[in-house]
């Protein structure tokens, strides 16, 4: 499906946009061009050292950031694909800048969404994240407000045959800024701090994450919010796994923060579908046949009232299973 294609990353020197990059150019060799979109220079540079271009000629480097619509329209020339990856996404870093949150997660997105509807592009995928549903923080408010805007771009196309999607996932393992390395960390020192001994968190790998963004790059209607079937993990478990011996310090949440994540509340209950690998949250009311959709995927209506969210998670990694994922997912040469 990439073959001659050209596919595009906002945010594509961040963990998932670097992650993506390699997948599609192991898997798909036969995609036209990759462009890396991101507005930090020096992650751009270290990026090219890892894919000089001599060895991959697909990959190209635009400086730009998705607050700026002209140098949007001007990326995405001639691009079939966008993923958007970029957001400003620390929680408590949002609350205490606002409005740089709400000028990147939400007027970027209006920006992708308008730039892409005024060129060529054939797909978009925008990432989500568990904090969009239920939003008690600026960060899963703006996020939310982001998903909300590329379901609604399916309606307002009209002849444009473009399709927009949203992909919504836990905490991805060991991704940037992410508490696994934290924990490693801190480790040196000897105190683990704890926010609260009863949070709960959704776990994904990179690589699951990135099969998940592939999966609705390639067979999403237009208007789905996908959500992948995910284990959760207990706070206290991650710093058993990592520092056994260390004293766990509880220290408070920060502002914004849940003791549960959710991403799908009862109120979505009425709208999603069971695809087996993943549930989807389809809009209330699709510009495709829904009765084809369900028999294309053998998709199965959830229960009135299902809701999914890490406490209440029937899947749970152990102390045992976190270790032996940060080994294969974060640092191979990790040891307790």
């Amino acid at each position: 499906m990439l073959k001659n294609k050209t596919l595009l990353i906002t945010g594509g020197t961040g963990s998932l946009g670097k992650a993506l990059t390699s997948h599609i150019l192991q898997c798909h060799p036969e995609v036209k061009k990759v462009i890396i979109f991101s507005r930090d220079e020096q992650k751009q540079f270290q990026m090219a050292q890892e894919y000089p271009s001599d060895k991959y000629p697909q990959i190209r480097f635009f400086i730009g950031d998705v607050r700026d619509k002209e140098r949007l329209l001007r990326a995405f020339k001639e691009v079939d694909y966008v993923i958007h990856a970029a957001a400003m996404k620390h929680v408590h870093i949002a609350e205490y800048n606002p409005e740089e949150c709400v000028k990147t997660n939400v007027d970027g997105a209006r920006n992708v969404i308008d730039a892409c509807l005024q060129t060529n592009v054939e797909r978009v995928v925008a990432l989500s994240t568990d904090k969009a549903c239920a939003p008690i923080n600026l960060y899963g408010a703006t996020k939310l407000a982001s998903d909300k805007l590329f379901v609604a771009a399916n309606n307002i196309k009209g002849w444009n045959p473009i399709r927009f999607s949203v992909v919504r996932y836990g905490n991805v393992m060991g991704s940037n800024g992410s508490v696994i390395p934290f924990f490693i960390n801190k480790k040196k020192e000897g105190i683990i701090p704890i926010t609260d001994p009863n949070m709960t968190r959704f776990n994904i790998s990179l690589e699951g994450g990135v099969e998940m963004v592939m999966h609705a790059l390639f067979h999403a209607w237009g208007g789905e919010i996908f959500v992948p079937k995910i284990p959760s993990y207990r706070i206290t478990d991650v710093a058993e796994a990592i520092a056994p011996g260390c004293e766990q310090k509880v220290v408070g949440i920060r502002p914004g923060e849940k003791i549960h994540e959710e991403m799908i509340t009862p109120s979505d209950s009425f709208y999603t579908y069971d695809l087996g690998k993943y549930y989807t949250i389809l809009p209330a009311v699709p510009n495709w046949n829904l009765d084809k959709f369900i028999q294309e995927f053998d998709a199965v209506k959830v229960k009135e009232g299902f809701a999914y969210n890490s406490g209440d998670n029937t899947e749970w990694e152990s102390v045992d299973s976190l270790r032996e994922l940060i080994k294969q997912h974060v640092d191979p040469n990790f040891e307790v």
